[in-house]
């Protein structure tokens, strides 16, 4: 059985948001979410041809590409935020049970 999606996480088909701890300044305002959408094969593509083989920089540009931010702003989560922003985009790609 799968394990629940954690409180600060609002799931769907298309996309998740994530309330982060505090509020925070992305794209100029501050904001206490941010919302990713379902990544397609060519956002996978594309950031990794971006990342010159850097598996971080993968995901900053996957993450950043997904939720329309700079990297910068994704660079300036606290660690526990960028590791709920993580945990929603492993939470909205993963296989539904059948």
């Amino acid at each position: 059985m799968s394990k629940p999606a954690p409180k600060y996480l609002t799931l769907t088909a298309e996309n998740v948001t994530v309330r982060l701890s505090k509020p925070t300044t992305i794209n100029g305002v501050d904001q206490a979410t941010i919302t990713l959408r379902a990544p397609t094969v060519k956002d996978i593509r594309a950031s990794g041809q971006t990342s010159d083989g850097d598996e971080e920089q993968r995901e900053l540009n996957l993450f950043a590409s997904l939720a329309d931010v700079g990297v910068k702003d994704l660079e300036g989560l606290t660690y526990k935020d960028y590791n709920r922003v993580a945990t929603g985009y492993n939470f909205l790609v993963r296989e539904d049970e059948l």
